[in-house]
């Protein structure tokens, strides 16, 4: 199973704060016992939001927005997974250090996998989609 991890941004984050040296090393060496682990596939943090921007979908319309964004729900970096189970998941962020200097949030979510998509899709599309991911360099 897949998951994508994602660590909420704060104001701190979005003011583009960088962590102290405490708190950076404290995250390698997290980053290196989910590495040792086999579940990291991939990690990064994000820029704040006023680097970014947001394209906004309505019918065949496309809108454009630059940020910075105000929603609370922002992301401020990721990891990705592949772990046995929504609580193995649960457990590895409960070890995680604070990756904010104030309070934060953590989400996991489970990535959509082909398998979900049995009787919706065809079997050429499932066939398509699953030659793509062996393409991909995080799928080798």
């Amino acid at each position: 199973m897949k998951v994508m991890v994602f660590v909420k941004a704060t104001a701190d984050s979005e003011a583009g704060e960088m962590p102290d040296i405490e708190m950076f090393e404290a995250m390698g060496k997290y980053n290196e016992e989910l590495a040792n682990a086999g579940i990291l596939l991939s990690c990064d943090g994000l820029q704040p939001s006023a680097k970014g921007a947001r394209v906004h979908f309505s019918g065949k319309d496309r809108t454009v927005s630059q940020g910075p964004f105000k929603e609370n729900q922002l992301v401020a970096g990721y990891w990705l997974w592949e772990v046995k189970s929504l609580e193995e998941a649960i457990e590895w962020v409960k070890r995680c250090p604070n990756p904010m200097m104030s309070d934060s949030d953590i989400d996991i979510r489970p990535l959509v996998e082909v398998e979900d998509f049995q009787g919706i899709i065809s079997q050429a599309t499932a066939e398509r989609e699953e030659r793509l991911r062996k393409k991909l360099p995080t799928q080798s």
